[in-house]
């Protein structure tokens, strides 16, 4: 069981770097004037998104399912872990939602203004320190 927690935890950090990172690259892309640069964040922000993003995003929910599944005895009795699960749908619904906006700034890439991508990019760093308190501290519910 350690084993796949320890995978869980990579593959985690893995899909919150891409979750970090990606709005960054929109922030970038969104102030870029010419077409080489905007060329350019296009294949980052595909290559971040397909080659990092989903196979941490689908490794994450595998080794958390597999986890849950193991100990369900104890998880089924757990209040922390449904708003940690609930959270996680969340960063799922976010990520879905970056790679919708990655394919709007491949075409038009004044889609948004480079401050909105910057209050953008917060959203998983709130998320990232409830799991963790969640996780952690697991609070009685």
């Amino acid at each position: 069981m350690l084993w796949i927690k320890a995978f869980h935890v990579v593959s985690m950090v893995c899909w919150f770097a891409g979750l970090f990172y990606l709005p960054r690259l929109f922030v970038y892309h969104a102030m870029s004037t010419d077409s080489v640069s905007q060329e350019r964040f296009v294949v980052m922000e595909r290559k971040l998104y397909r080659g990092i993003m989903w196979p941490s995003l689908i490794a994450t929910w595998a080794l958390g399912i597999w986890l849950v599944a193991l100990g369900w005895d104890y998880y089924r009795t757990q209040n922390w872990l449904l708003i940690k699960v609930f959270l996680v749908i969340a960063l799922s619904y976010y990520h879905l939602w970056c790679g919708s906006i990655r394919l709007k700034m491949a075409t038009d890439a004044n889609y948004k203004s480079h401050v909105w991508f910057r209050w953008f990019n917060e959203a998983p760093v709130i998320a990232l320190i409830a799991i963790c308190i969640l996780v952690i501290v697991k609070p009685q519910f």
